[in-house]
């Protein structure tokens, strides 16, 4: 009887990317890994699921001796799959990553890499979702895989509060170069965006959506204030969107 961890791998890159092979490295020195990710990119996903048209899964082998499977669906698409059809029992843990670009802030409610995170605490996983400042394909991923097995190592170690997961992200430096880890609050920031409206060859109009990033929360407690300041920020992160503290706001307006 296998006796290691069993650890489950996904992310929204696709399961070619090289931040998932990153992270397959660092974790199959931690457990028994199984992937299950998505066959091409979907990045901005969010927690999107597939209703109206066929999943397929097939296995690939493109980590070695790694037992790994590639999904037409979504990032949460393929962690359902994978606890449903794949996984001998559930998993110890759940990661999903290395993400190619930034998961910090408002970015959390789009990304795929962190809905497949969410997915996997909904079921009771302990789960991560890993993230790099860097969104070039050649990125480097030495600091951020070293992270995603200390954190990794850790969860699996001390377990999660229910219904909690890690929001990880690590800055653009490299090893030699990062300060540390700061457990942090999600930073007030947000997109503001714009669509180019553009023509096609054939006179009709299309739109490309373009924007940018604001920052107006100045707290030196934040996952940006950390990623600016050189620190790996880890956010606890919970999909219970209650607002609890207006509950009691509301129920004085006497409905």
């Amino acid at each position: 009887m296998d006796t290691q961890p069993l650890i489950l791998i996904t992310n929204d890159d696709g399961v070619t990317a090289p931040g998932i092979a990153a992270l397959v490295q660092s974790m199959k020195t931690l457990g028994h890994v199984i992937v299950v990710a998505p066959d091409s990119p979907q990045s901005g996903m969010g927690h999107a699921i597939t209703m109206n048209k066929p999943l397929r899964m097939e296995r690939v082998y493109v980590f070695d001796e790694i037992e790994a499977y590639q999904c037409s669906g979504t990032p949460a698409d393929c962690v359902k799959l994978a606890v449903d059809k794949v996984m001998h029992r559930r998993p110890d843990l759940l990661v999903s990553g290395i993400n190619h670009g930034s998961n910090s802030s408002i970015n959390v409610i789009y990304s795929g890499t962190m809905s497949a995170a969410v997915e996997g605490a909904i079921e009771g996983i302990n789960a991560i979702g890993f993230s790099l400042n860097d969104y070039k394909f050649d990125a480097d991923f030495t600091a951020a895989a070293h992270y995603a097995k200390l954190i990794a190592a850790k969860v699996l170690e001390n377990g999660l509060p229910a219904g909690t997961l890690l929001n990880v992200n690590v800055p653009q430096l490299g090893l030699d170069e990062i300060k540390g880890l700061k457990i942090c609050r999600q930073a007030k920031a947000k997109w503001v965006e714009e669509f180019d409206e553009r023509t096609d060859p054939h006179n009709r109009k299309y739109y490309w959506l373009t924007g940018k990033f604001v920052n107006n929360d100045h707290g030196e407690d934040t996952d940006e204030w950390a990623l600016a300041n050189g620190f790996v920020s880890v956010v606890p992160t919970q999909f219970d969107l209650t607002a609890h503290h207006d509950i009691a706001t509301l129920n004085t307006w006497n409905f």
